[in-house]
């Protein structure tokens, strides 16, 4: 864990250090092409040797697909108490996206003339559920659940099998509640290409939603032009900003809960102005720490990825916070929504001492896919609108098309395209 003071000299030097974060390797790019391509050329051949090379199963075209029957005897292994999360979240997910479904609209900004835009949803949307350090359930609700609620008709979900080539009870039943129409045992760069450029089994998606690992991400961004993508997001992260009121119990354990992924590359960072918390919250963090099941993993978040910053006030907080634009930010100040105020660019705002990160992750109601690596100062969070085709109208009258028609013809000319210049003098020749 790493302490930066403002009244060091190299505190400038530091942040910039910490805003130029790059999220993944790129080293995994190269491996993730050559097995793109070739599920690409090859289809379910490749598939198949990919599943048994990176997953451990032996799958045939015939067994890619989850059936109805394995699917209701998941169901069967999920408890009563999980059952009631899983729909509690999916409740409150759906209610969030339904707000932002996007409406038709037009209107006359002048005489003639009639402007406006239409929606309607995409017919069939890929989602990719991350399933190997740990199964998160939560992105199923977060991604198909937003894809359902926007009435997207078919809803197909990839998530890598165990070694027995099953897949998590409660993942399964959280697709099943969310709306998933079909559900493949497929992981990794393999399964986003099947998405991207289908097999002979798996027809192709028009956009591609979801979290996942390097390789994930790399093959999301190959498969850009096969189809959509949501965004490229790199490993998770939080930042807090705290000051002398905050419990640093809650803080340790909210830096601690993004540091649990899995990939060794998370984020957690505290900033804040009381110089006496770091030191407080490190000790906190090793007595917490010895209660986690996934220490090792966390520690090397906590040697390598997690960071203490002490500056001036909380007004130097919230630019820290929007230079470094977090996936998640907390603000557990006495005034959370003044911090807020000064802060350009965060994926998720939570703000006051009963806020966790974790509501967010899980039932709070907005998507939980995120922007990372400072990608949340030019990339959303995954939100309703993403689901939708939006198509502009125009509508001109003679008389409308009569009146601006010596604007086309201006541009015409000054772009040197006579076709693009006559298209309405030769309609007005007629009139």
């Amino acid at each position: 864990m790493k302490v930066i003071n403002f009244r060091d000299a190299d505190f400038a030097a530091e942040l910039k250090k910490l805003y130029n974060r790059n999220g993944f390797p790129e080293a995994t790019a190269e491996a993730a092409a050559r097995i793109f391509t070739d599920v690409k050329k090859r289809g379910n051949a490749a598939v198949i040797e990919y599943a048994a090379k990176f997953d451990k199963v032996s799958l045939t075209p015939g067994t890619f697909r989850v059936t109805e029957a394995e699917i209701e005897e998941a169901e069967e292994d999920v408890s009563e108490e999980n059952k009631e999360a899983i729909r509690f979240a999916f409740a409150n997910i759906v209610d969030f996206a339904r707000r932002r479904i996007p409406q038709d609209w037009q209107y006359s900004p002048r005489e003639g003339v009639t402007l406006g835009e239409k929606f309607v949803p995409i017919d069939r949307v890929g989602v990719y559920i991350p399933g190997g350090t740990a199964p998160l359930v939560s992105t199923v609700l977060h991604t198909a659940g937003i894809a359902k609620a926007s009435e997207v008709k078919e809803i197909v979900a990839v998530t890598p099998p165990r070694q027995n080539g099953e897949i998590h009870p409660e993942t399964l039943f959280a697709m099943k509640t969310a709306g998933v129409t079909e559900i493949y045992r497929l992981g990794g760069v393999y399964g986003v290409a099947a998405l991207a450029c289908g097999t002979s089994t798996i027809k192709k998606v028009e956009k591609i939603v979801g979290p996942g690992n390097a390789y994930v991400t790399a093959a999301k961004r190959l498969a850009y032009g096969d189809c959509a993508i949501d965004m490229v997001a790199g490993p998770s992260e939080i930042m807090v900003i705290a000051d002398a009121s905050t419990d640093i119990a809650a803080v340790a354990a909210d830096l601690l809960s993004q540091a649990e992924h899995g990939s060794g590359l998370e984020q957690s960072v505290l900033v804040t102005t009381d110089p006496e918390m770091p030191e407080k919250v490190q000790k906190e963090i090793e007595r917490q720490l010895e209660t986690l099941s996934r220490r090792a993993m966390v520690e090397k978040v906590l040697k390598n990825g997690t960071f203490m910053i002490v500056c001036e006030n909380l007004e130097a907080a919230a630019e820290i916070a929007g230079n470094y634009a977090p996936e998640h930010l907390e603000i557990m100040t006495e005034n959370p929504a003044a911090v807020a105020a000064g802060v350009k660019a965060a994926g998720a705002i939570f703000l006051g001492q009963w806020t966790p990160e974790s509501m967010g992750d899980f039932c709070a109601g907005p998507s939980h896919v995120l922007p990372t690596a400072g990608s949340a100062k030019f990339f959303s969070g995954l939100r309703t609108e993403e689901f939708f085709r939006r198509s502009s109208i125009v509508e001109y009258s003679s008389e409308a098309l009569k009146r601006e028609n010596k604007y086309i013809e201006a541009f015409g000319r000054m772009e040197g395209l006579d076709a693009h210049g006559r298209a309405g003098t030769m309609r007005l020749k007629k009139d």
